[in-house]
Parts: C-alpha cells; structure tokens; sequence
C-alpha cells in the first residue's frame, strides 16, 4: 500500500526512524487514529470491514562489490487470523474477543542483533524472541528448506520466508502502553496455551509472513557472506518485527470470531465462508494507495546508505537507534 519511514505507534507525528513496508487502510498516517483510520476510502486487505494498518521493516540486498543498497521484492504480507489458546471455544474455552477500538501492539525489537534464551524456557521475553523464527524456502532445488533465528546463512531459491506470532493476550485495560508491549502477552506456547494472570482477555492471534525474493540476486554473492539487510539497521535478523494498529468494524470481527469457525470451509480458513465479511477482488486489494506519502526519499536504490541513519549494526549487544540529529554517518 506504501513504503515509507511513517510509524504512528512508535513515532506518532514524526518521521520514522527507519523504512516500513505498511499494509491495510489508505489513511494510514503519522498521526492516524483508530477514527481517522476508519475513514479509509480502500485498503489492501481482502475484507472491506477490516480497515486496521499491518507494517514490518523492509529487506534490503547490499552489494558486496559496490556497496551499494538495492530494495528486494516481495509478495506481499499475508496476515492469518488464528483461534488459538485454551480460551478458544474448539478447545473448551468461553470464547476470542476482538481487539477493541483503538488498539495496537508491536511484536520483536528493531534493536535486537542476538539470541539470548534458551528455548522453551517460557518467559515472556524468551517466548517475544521465540516468536520471530523464519524459514528458507527451497522447494524448488533438491536442497532442503529449514527454519531459523536472524537470518539464514545460504540462498533460499524459493524465497526467505519471513514470519512472526504476534500477543495474543490482553490486559482488558490499556490500548497501548509506553513500550507498546506491557499492555499484551504471549501465549504460553506461543501458537497454543494460556493467556497469564496479567493479561486475561484471549484475543485473536496475528501470524505475519513475507516471501522475499533473494534468488534473483544469487549471482552477485554467491561464495560471499550473507548480503541481505533490514532496514533498521540490521545485518543480523534478529531486529525482524512488526506493528499492528487496529482498524476493524470491531462488531463484524467479533461475530466473525463467534459464529464463522464452525462449518468445513470456514475451519480450513476459507475466507470467503463466513457471512460478515465483505470480501474485496484482489485487483481492487492491488490497486489500493496511501492517501498520502508523507515523506518522499528514494527507497529503492542502488543506493550509499539505507534510508534515515542506519548504519549497519553487528552487535552482538543492541544496537543504536540513531536520528538525524545524531546520526555518526
């Protein structure tokens, strides 16, 4: 829908810190709310009701002989709304909630540059980084795919499948909350389990995924490290992470949630199956465009340097969020 360094959650009324791929509602903007987010004349969502903004870094490829940043394409953001937890009905539970009116949540840091937990140990700081695990895809070779944590270490000919779970549990109170995060948690399994004692509303959960063409730059680094970047900095992957702003007819999502999870089709995620949606043609999702592009750089190089101040962190301790008021380049 644009790319752009626009965050209103993290950066509301200012220019971002870094270049976002944003998703969803055409009146996406710096100082958007929920009410001005509704008021969207199109989105490139496949549900009309569903007017809410979806955004993560974007994928850049640094040329190993020249230095120089290009943008790699993608095939979009695919958002899965998932019934998953105890609190679910399939598995016993009093039911999902919609997210309310106004509600937003980030998953993962941009500073992130390391693997700090041990796996499985439960927290919710090792199930937040537990939540950002991608896969290599390459299906279409005799290699085979695999999963991982940051980046991977080879080409992934079918594509570098980007992925991330967000919260699926609510404190029933705040919107928001400073870091964007304290107001939900994880499910105790990340994909299934509990919500905790702090955060008792079960909402739905979001599953991002982003299919990011690398093959075509194959030639160019082949037998060389790993070239592919974030925008925010990021040579390692571990900074992956994503936003969500809330922009349903909340209503239609919650009779969604009650009544659209019963039949065949509807259980198989057929989004088409369940009445209250009004589902959008996919040439009319395409077409779909900012009201406004708020800040106007080039983005898609070749390119001396990422977009903002971004120079490449290693880490493996946080990296710095520079502005351009301190920027070191």
């Amino acid at each position: 829908m644009v790319q752009e360094r626009v965050d209103p959650i993290i950066s509301p009324g200012q220019v971002s810190q870094h270049l976002h791929s944003i998703h969803g509602g055409n009146n996406f903007s710096m100082n958007m709310t929920y009410n001005t987010l509704r008021q969207s004349t199109c989105t490139s969502c496949q549900v009309a009701q569903d007017l809410s903004n979806y955004w993560t870094p974007t994928l850049y490829f640094k040329d190993p002989t020249t230095g120089q940043f290009e943008k790699v394409p993608n095939g979009g953001l695919l958002v899965y709304y998932q019934n998953r937890g105890s609190a679910d009905v399939a598995n016993g539970g009093k039911g999902l909630k919609a997210f309310p009116a106004g509600f937003r949540m980030i998953t993962g840091d941009p500073r992130k540059r390391s693997k700090l937990y041990t796996e499985g140990l439960g927290t919710q700081a090792e199930l937040a980084e537990r939540a950002i695990k991608s896969s290599c895809l390459r299906y279409t070779t005799s290699n085979p795919s695999y999963d991982f944590y940051g980046f991977p270490t080879t080409d992934c000919e079918a594509g570098l499948n980007s992925r991330l779970h967000m919260p699926a549990c609510w404190d029933g109170k705040n919107l928001d909350s400073p870091d964007h995060k304290s107001h939900t948690a994880y499910l105790s399994q990340i994909d299934n389990g509990d919500c905790p004692s702090t955060h008792p509303v079960p909402l739905m959960k979001l599953f991002y995924e982003v299919t990011w063409d690398i093959k075509g730059f194959a030639s160019r680094w082949q037998g060389k490290p790993w070239p592919f970047v974030w925008s925010n900095s990021d040579p390692t992957g571990y900074g992956w992470h994503g936003d969500f702003f809330n922009g349903w007819d909340v209503p239609t999502l919650q009779n969604a949630i009650d009544h659209c999870n019963q039949t065949p089709d509807q259980l198989n995620g057929i989004v088409t199956a369940c009445p209250y949606f009004t589902i959008i043609p996919a040439s009319t999702t395409q077409a779909c465009r900012a009201k406004t592009t708020e800040v106007v750089e080039p983005i898609n190089g070749p390119m001396a340097k990422l977009p903002g101040c971004n120079p490449l962190q290693y880490g493996p301790g946080d990296a710095t969020l520079y502005s351009t008021a301190n920027c070191p380049i």
